[in-house]
């Protein structure tokens, strides 16, 4: 049996496989004290299923609290983690797109393997905690996001790439008048574009997937889609593929 982990700014993913399939997984939150909520996590699975962590072939740590996590028999990068879970499941994906709560990233695959990426994670700007301000801001909770945005595609431009300053132009155009699901749509392909653009002139290719707990809103889904122009594939739970890829690597 092996354990892959992954320790993110907003989330925990602990997962276990047995070389043919997931056996469990568990996702918490990390928020102020992640290697504690990691530790947690951890131990909560292995009790769940019986298991001790000596009884584990591998416990590979991945995401921004992989150093903290002592556990782990080895530590490994999101970006070849978030690779080799992808490919596993969709073995002919040519780029991945990843929107977590503090970060976004763009994944370039070629066979299986990571050729390139981009990544933000520096900005709110095109990340889940931009979303979130925004819900706040509309009263729209990211549970009913969908359905309020759904059903239609008229939206307003963003035209501020600064989170900060983005949150006083959503507040004008609120007060302004224009429909709240408007301009929720308008923050979707705000977050797709700027995401996006992380690409430079090579932009993406298909087979397109969408990972992260931002894939879980189809509203992005749906911007994603119509910024590149491509069908976008979304795994049955996007957040796990780094903590599968983690149990994945030999």
């Amino acid at each position: 049996m092996r354990c892959g982990v992954d320790i993110g700014a907003r989330s925990v993913e602990v997962l276990l496989h047995d070389g043919t399939a997931i056996v469990d997984v568990m996702i918490g939150d990390s928020l102020r004290d992640p290697r504690g909520n990691a530790d947690a996590l951890f131990q909560k699975i292995l009790e769940r299923n019986g298991m001790r962590a000596g009884d584990l072939a591998s416990i590979i740590a991945t995401g921004y609290g992989r150093n903290y996590f002592g556990h782990a028999t080895r530590r490994c990068s999101e970006i070849i983690c978030h690779a080799r879970g992808v490919s596993h499941l969709y073995p002919d994906t040519a780029t991945i797109i990843d929107i977590g709560g503090q970060d976004s990233k763009i994944i370039r695959l070629e066979n299986g393997k990571p050729v390139d990426f981009s990544m933000n994670d520096r900005c709110a700007a095109g990340t889940g905690r931009f979303i979130e301000m925004a819900g706040d801001i509309l009263g729209i909770p990211l549970e009913t996001m969908d359905e309020a945005t759904r059903g239609g595609d008229d939206t307003v431009e963003i035209s501020t790439m600064c989170a900060v300053f983005a949150e006083s132009e959503i507040i004008g155009l609120l007060q302004g008048g224009v429909p709240r699901d408007r301009i929720l749509r308008g923050v979707f392909r705000s977050v797709a574009a700027r995401t996006l653009g992380m690409a430079g002139g090579a932009g993406v290719a298909a087979p397109l997937v969408f990972t992260g707990g931002v894939a879980r809103n189809m509203g992005v889904v749906r911007a994603v889609e119509a910024e590149t122009g491509l069908r976008v594939v979304v795994p049955p739970e996007p957040r796990i593929t780094g903590a599968l890829g983690a149990a994945l690597l030999d």
